[in-house]
């Protein structure tokens, strides 16, 4: 195996800067601005969402989701109860998120607590999703091992051929909120002395704070 040479690359940001009084008093609103800049900035799937769990055997596990909306009462996504996301949470329901957008030199980061969304508001949104997503949450049993590509070609077709119009949502399948207990906003800046500024909720009131980077 070749030894890539990681030391010199590196990058020195510059665009913006963070400062405690442009931030708002509600780390949820600071975030809904955030999101909204990396929109106009055509950022690159600005959804896109780091998700770590913590497994039974209190190991970390990390993946990919896509944010679908922000709430007065955290942040929203969707997934299979049974993947391996999806059994985590329901053994230890304690999430990290974490957004990075490249484009604008900024991080975020949050921690909180997990709770599966009621279920009026899952069918909401499984009914909005196309036809072929909706045949999928049936097809997929996420995070199983399966034979080949075929088998699960195989299932998506009968299931296709068995709800040709309406596709009721799977009982497997549904919502969750994190409602933050910690969110840090980091922003890139010269000579890695980023802004970084915290938001810890405590007694029901959220405490602004600058971090040393």
């Amino acid at each position: 195996m070749n030894n890539l040479d990681l030391h010199d690359i590196r990058q020195d940001y510059s665009k913006q800067s963070l400062n405690e009084a442009d931030c708002c008093a509600n780390p949820l609103e600071q975030f809904q601005k955030w999101l909204t800049a990396a929109m106009h900035a055509k950022v690159n799937e600005p959804t896109a969402m780091n998700i770590a769990t913590i497994d039974q055997h209190g190991r970390p596990n990390a993946r990919i989701v896509l944010l679908k909306e922000v709430t007065a009462h955290g942040f929203v996504f969707f997934t299979n109860y049974h993947s391996r996301k999806g059994r985590a949470l329901s053994q230890h329901p304690y999430a990290a998120l974490t957004f990075f957008w490249p484009e604008l030199e900024r991080q975020v980061r949050v921690e909180g607590v997990v709770q599966p969304l009621p279920a009026a508001d899952s069918d909401a949104y499984f009914h909005s999703r196309p036809y072929s997503s909706r045949i999928g949450a049936w097809a997929s049993e996420q995070s199983t091992v399966i034979s080949s590509k075929t088998e699960l070609m195989t299932r998506a077709a009968k299931l296709s051929a068995k709800y040709l119009l309406n596709v009721p949502r799977p009982p497997h399948w549904g919502g969750y909120i994190v409602q933050p207990e910690l969110i840090e906003f980091w922003q890139g800046r010269p000579s890695r002395l980023h802004d970084r500024i915290q938001y810890e909720l405590q007694n029901n009131l959220w405490i602004k704070q600058r971090l040393s980077p």
